[in-house]
C-alpha cells in the first residue's frame, strides 16, 4: 500500500517509540510502558491507514469532470461564483475513514491559489464552507473555469496544497490533502450537468460528478 509522503512522520514518530517502549522489559513501571509503546503502535497503523495513496483509474474523456476527493456528497446545488460564472457545485463531506490526497478534476492552468483563515466547525455542516479556514484554487481549462476548495473540519486542522499559480495540471493527478476529516467542494460552469446526487460515494480521479451538458 502505497502511503502519502504527510503521513511519514507521523507514522515513524509514532512506531517508533512505540515499539522501544513495548520492548522494555523487565524494567520499572514495564507495564505501563508496554501499554503506552502498543497506544503508539496502533496510532502508527492508523496513520499508515489514513494517509493511503490508493491506486486509482484515471478517465481520459475530457469532457467529464472527475471527483476532487474521496467522500459522500452531501450538496448538489446551483451557483453564480465570481470565477466560474453560473453554473453547480458539488460539495464532498470526508470522514476519517475516506482516503484524503485530493487530486485534479480537469485539465487545464492554475489561475490562482488562496488561503483564507477562519473557523473549523464539522465539515458535515453548510456553515463550513463559509466560515471554515479553506484554500480555492481556480482552473482554466479547455471547457471553461473550475473552482476546487479544500475546506478544514472540526480535526483536520492543516491544508496542503501542492500546485501555486500558471501550474498546468492534469486530470486526475495528486494536488494536496486535508488532514483527518474535512470538505472538498467542485464548482463548474453550467456548460456541464451534474451526474451524482447527494448521498453518494466517490472516490477522488475516478467518479464522474458532471458532464458537458450535450452528453450527459
Amino acid at each position: 500500500m502505497k502511503i502519502a509522503g504527510e503521513g511519514y512522520p507521523f507514522i515513524i514518530g509514532s512506531l517508533v517509540p512505540g515499539a522501544a517502549l513495548a520492548g522494555l522489559y523487565p524494567v520499572h513501571h514495564w507495564v505501563l510502558l508496554f501499554a503506552i509503546g502498543i497506544v503508539l503502535i496502533i496510532f502508527a497503523l492508523a496513520c499508515s491507514f489514513f494517509f493511503r495513496n490508493p491506486r486509482r483509474e484515471i478517465p481520459t474523456d475530457e469532457s467529464v469532470i472527475l471527483s476532487p476527493a474521496d467522500g459522500r456528497v452531501v450538496k448538489v446545488k446551483p451557483i453564480e461564483d465570481d470565477f466560474v460564472g453560473r453554473g453547480h457545485r458539488v460539495d464532498i463531506f470526508l470522514s476519517v475513514l475516506d482516503a484524503h490526497l485530493n487530486r485534479i478534476p480537469t485539465s487545464g492552468t492554475v489561475d490562482f491559489v488562496r488561503h483564507r483563515p477562519g473557523r473549523f466547525f464539522s465539515a458535515f455542516k453548510d456553515k463550513a464552507s463559509e466560515y471554515n479556514e479553506r484554500t480555492d484554487i481556480g482552473i482554466s481549462g479547455k471547457r471553461g473555469r473550475f473552482r476546487v476548495a479544500q475546506i478544514a473540519g472540526s480535526i483536520a486542522r492543516r491544508i496542503v496544497c501542492r500546485v501555486g499559480e500558471k501550474d498546468v495540471v492534469q486530470a486526475g493527478q495528486l494536488y494536496g490533502m486535508i488532514r483527518f476529516g474535512s470538505r472538498t467542494e467542485i464548482s463548474f460552469p453550467d456548460s456541464f450537468a451534474p451526474c451524482v446526487k447527494q448521498g453518494e460515494h466517490v472516490k477522488a480521479g475516478e467518479s464522474i460528478v458532471g458532464k458537458l451538458v450535450e452528453d450527459a
